[in-house]
């Protein structure tokens, strides 16, 4: 009986931080089977500056605008080719690339919102963008679709490319245990693939440490044994799986990042919020600060 393939909404705006992102995408297997839609918003003209041709003055500026945006529009159209050439060159089927061009309505993040409101498994974009300042940590646009894809997850491309070892930030709570479902689904049980599950605590009191160090080491559940069950269950080997336990952190989010670049993990995986939850933040401190610390990584943010 076949299936529906899941779709991945890969959103592009024409930068070489763009294409970085697609680069990933191609290099990642974790989405092989998928149909990829490259989605662009195209800032075109607004009806009302032509209402600047009533301005003598303005009557010569106005006419070249026409040209202009037709530059742009083929620019973007050759990009899209680019990209889609990217993800054919690395295997990936004719039929499961979609490019689609649509002309902004209510604004770029919110207009990616609501194509992927359209029965997507992730979406996947980069941390800035074509207009992104250096000094600026995550770019504009991220950081809104960061803040309201509570809906659905949303991949952020990092600097460092993929691989196949993956960091899951776990704390025993709903949302990281989402999380690491969401990998299963995604990944499904690659024998290529090495999973860390790492879980830090501020506190390095004895009674603390017990609470969450593994089951093995006292008596009674570990904060890892869900998670381990979701990714045994979900086909994954055991030798395949790791535990980390960080007690004692000044930052959570800090020790986060130190431990995937001591372990070589090129993805985070973390839940939108974890054992802290407080109703005001759409997303939680913890996997905030992952994401805007961390621009050599790609972060999966899981609701």
């Amino acid at each position: 009986m076949s299936t529906t393939p899941k779709r991945l909404l890969l959103a592009v705006d024409g930068s070489p931080r763009s294409m970085q992102t697609v680069r990933y995408a191609a290099s990642q297997n974790a989405f092989d089977g998928m149909q990829l839609v490259l989605f662009h918003v195209f800032n075109n003209i607004p009806d009302t500056y032509y209402d600047l041709e009533q301005e003598p003055k303005s009557i010569k500026i106005v006419s070249q605008v026409p040209e202009w945006e037709a530059q742009q529009r083929k620019a973007i159209t050759d990009y899209m080719e680019e990209a889609r050439k990217v993800l054919l060159d690395a295997g990936y089927d004719e039929a499961a690339i979609e490019t689609r061009i649509v002309n902004r309505k209510k604004g770029i993040a919110r207009d990616i919102i609501t194509e992927a409101q359209k029965g997507y498994h992730a979406v996947l974009a980069c941390r800035r963008g074509a207009t992104a300042l250096e000094t600026i940590l995550i770019g504009s646009v991220a950081n809104k679709l960061i803040e309201n894809l509570s809906f659905i997850p949303i991949v952020i491309a990092g600097q460092k490319p993929a691989d196949r070892k993956l960091l899951l930030a776990v704390d025993g709570s709903e949302g990281a245990n989402r999380a690491v479902q969401y990998v299963v689904d995604t990944v499904g049980s690659r024998a290529d693939y090495q999973l860390l599950l790492v879980c830090v605590v501020r506190s390095a009191s004895a009674i603390d440490r017990e609470a969450f160090v593994e089951g093995d080491l006292v008596d009674g559940p570990s904060v890892f044994d869900g998670a381990k069950d979701i990714l045994i269950r979900g086909g994954f080997n055991p030798e395949q799986i790791t535990a980390r336990i960080i007690a004692g952190a000044a930052s959570r989010a800090g020790h986060i990042i130190e431990t995937a670049a001591t372990e070589d993990c090129g993805t985070i995986v973390v839940g939108r919020r974890g054992l802290s939850r407080i109703s005001e933040f759409s997303i939680g401190r913890v996997s905030s600060k992952v994401i805007q610390a961390s621009d050599a990584y790609t972060v999966w943010v899981v609701s």
